[in-house]
């Protein structure tokens, strides 16, 4: 059995971890096992299923990049087992592959999962730079969400594997034909408009920007209630500010969730107001479900998966996010009507699973035929 080491910071459920979890849910786990490298001591969401799954977690602690590095080597170094070294923290990796190489690790995959670091300055400029070129010269294989996402961290789409960000489709037909009703399972005193906002409450996300909107659509007397999902650094300002705009009867703040897809399954409306994004897996994950979604200009355009649910917007122009609310029909949810598209765009993780195992299995054998 090959056993492939992923590198991420901790198995929580964010987007990457999220898409990799998808991946490892259904790759043929007879022939492949996944193990983690984490850097911290604190339980991931995902390490008791990972572990479930046969999965094994290791943590390296270290006070900065470097020591990271030679306590990764000197890991690698004393578990021969592993041939594959799949990265997935964007500028971090180059760290992480010099580690593997450092190791003698034959294949080392660099994942892309982003557009930016969201970091800026001189030394920021300079590190991305070094980042970028390292990724380039270190990495045996490059693999990204989007081509946007490949030319952020190789500065090039070309020889880079473009792993679309798949899922479950049709399970995402059976939640969006059984859920319609979900958000009166959680709570009973559901008014007008169901919007959702789902993913870390860290400034990328930009959720000051979906609190503006609310208090706008407060002020001009529509009705609604808006679901946030997620849980990060800011959620004790995000619970200030829904104080201040008096809007605790209309905006409610869920934490981490495991229900994500039914409480999109039950919504009218998704929000993502994002400074950048790579190919988020949410997106992919409401248009399965066939939820509109009214979303930053700033994403790339490579999300809109042509089935007529995503509207970008300009995020200078709070008033024209408010404008499209008025085109906003609860009762107009595809129910995954266009799964067939996202299927033929190459959308279902059955497929891609397939296509990874793929990857790994010729890895493994170049290695055999070399040894």
């Amino acid at each position: 059995m090959i056993r492939v080491l992923h590198i991420v910071g901790q198995m929580d459920r964010a987007g990457a971890e999220t898409m990799l979890m998808n991946l490892y849910r259904n790759i043929d786990r007879t022939q492949v096992q996944f193990d983690f490298i984490k850097f911290t001591t604190q339980q991931g969401d995902y390490d008791d299923e990972i572990q479930e799954l046969g999965g094994r977690i290791f943590p390296i602690l270290a006070e900065n990049p470097i020591e990271r590095m030679f306590k990764l080597t000197s890991f690698l170094k004393q578990h021969s087992e592993y041939r594959i070294v799949h990265a997935h923290m964007l500028l971090s990796n180059a760290f992480h592959l010099l580690a593997a190489k450092r190791a003698g690790i034959q294949h080392r995959i660099s994942h892309s999962h982003n557009t930016s670091n969201g970091k800026f300055g001189v030394l920021a400029f300079l590190y991305e730079k070094f980042a970028v070129y390292l990724n380039k010269r270190l990495s045996t294989k490059k693999i990204a969400c989007g081509k946007e996402a490949a030319e952020y961290l190789f500065g090039t789409t070309e020889n880079v594997w473009l792993l679309n960000n798949a899922i479950d489709l049709k399970l995402y037909r059976q939640i969006a034909e059984k859920n319609k009703n979900y958000w009166k399972s959680i709570k009973h005193d559901i008014q007008g408009l169901k919007i959702i906002q789902v993913g870390r409450l860290s400034e990328v996300k930009n959720h000051r920007f979906s609190l503006e909107i609310a208090r706008k659509l407060k002020e001009q007397d529509i009705s609604f209630t808006f679901l946030i999902v997620g849980q990060g650094p800011l959620e004790n300002p995000i619970r200030q500010m829904i104080q201040d705009y008096t809007l605790d009867k209309n905006v409610y703040l869920l934490g981490i969730r495991d229900d994500i897809p039914n409480l999109m399954a039950g919504a009218d409306v998704m929000l993502m107001p994002s400074l950048h994004e790579g190919f988020p897996v949410v997106l992919v994950e409401s248009q399965a479900i066939g939820l509109k979604s009214i979303i930053s200009s700033k994403i790339s355009k490579e999300v809109d998966l042509g089935v007529n649910l995503i509207d970008f917007k300009d995020l200078n122009n709070i008033e024209g996010w408010i404008k499209a609310f008025e085109y906003i029909n609860p009762v107009s949810n595809q129910f995954g009507s266009d799964i067939e598209v996202l299927a033929k765009r190459g959308f279902d993780i059955k497929q891609k699973s397939v296509e990874l195992l793929a990857l790994y299995n010729n890895m493994d054998s170049i290695s055999n035929d070399i040894n």
